[in-house]
């Protein structure tokens, strides 16, 4: 499990990201919202443990910008703050547990194993694509021969809708009720723009003008 962590006091952080590392967790450490929000413009975490009050971006700031851009990594916000008010804003801002300092490590490794068993983040075994092409959906990438291959959360998603649907066409309107809230609904050419892009790495997108898109499952070898 690959964890960012958000928290301005240096010796809580090294405190942390020591015992977290002694789990067997990559852990990544920041002290200021702006270089975490760049962080994760460029790389893919399991796991976002945020401190609130940090320099620049606040942890409600930050996680926000995340969900409003449609990513659900799993997050836990780590404060000082203790007020029922806080704690509302924490969860409408969307994160997943809630953690008031002073704590023990004890107590933190509960919530982490807590959301690690929910979001299945302890062993998600990849979906094979075939062509030595493997899918890590809650991770938003793909396992190629050369690396890796990140894909924006929404193209993660219409993905692995396709593939869970493989085998029939799913229709457009079908993919933007499910994986977009009415107010967001892309475009048509948005839309194809996101099969283009899912083309580059994985056969077996097929599209039906005028239907929508499906997924052909790679076939076994012949008996």
């Amino acid at each position: 499990m690959t964890i960012l962590l958000l928290e301005d006091d240096t010796f809580l952080a090294e405190l942390m990201e020591e015992h977290l590392k002694e789990r067997g967790f990559a852990v990544e450490p920041f002290t200021d919202g702006e270089a975490a929000e760049e962080a994760l413009l460029k790389n893919r975490y399991d796991l976002l443990l945020l401190d609130v009050g940090v320099p620049g971006v606040d942890g409600f700031e930050l996680l926000g910008t995340l969900r409003a851009r449609q990513d659900r990594t799993p997050a836990i916000f780590i404060t000082s703050r203790n007020s029922s008010a806080d704690l509302r804003e924490g969860f409408e801002r969307g994160c997943d547990d809630y953690i008031k300092k002073p704590f023990e490590f004890e107590e933190l490794d509960a919530r982490i194993d807590h959301l690690a068993r929910v979001y299945g983040l302890s062993g998600e075994a990849p979906l094979e694509l075939g062509e030595g092409v493997r899918f890590e959906p809650r991770r938003h990438r793909l396992l190629v021969a050369d690396g890796e291959v990140a894909l924006t959360p929404k193209a993660s998603e219409i993905l692995h809708y396709l593939v869970k649907n493989g085998g029939r066409i799913v229709s457009r309107e079908e993919l933007v009720q499910n994986l977009w809230s009415w107010e967001e609904a892309p475009t048509d050419a948005t839309l194809r723009s996101y099969i283009k892009t899912l083309r580059k790495h994985v056969r077996g997108i097929v599209t039906e003008r005028g239907v929508g898109y499906g997924y052909e499952p790679p076939r076994g070898p012949k008996a």
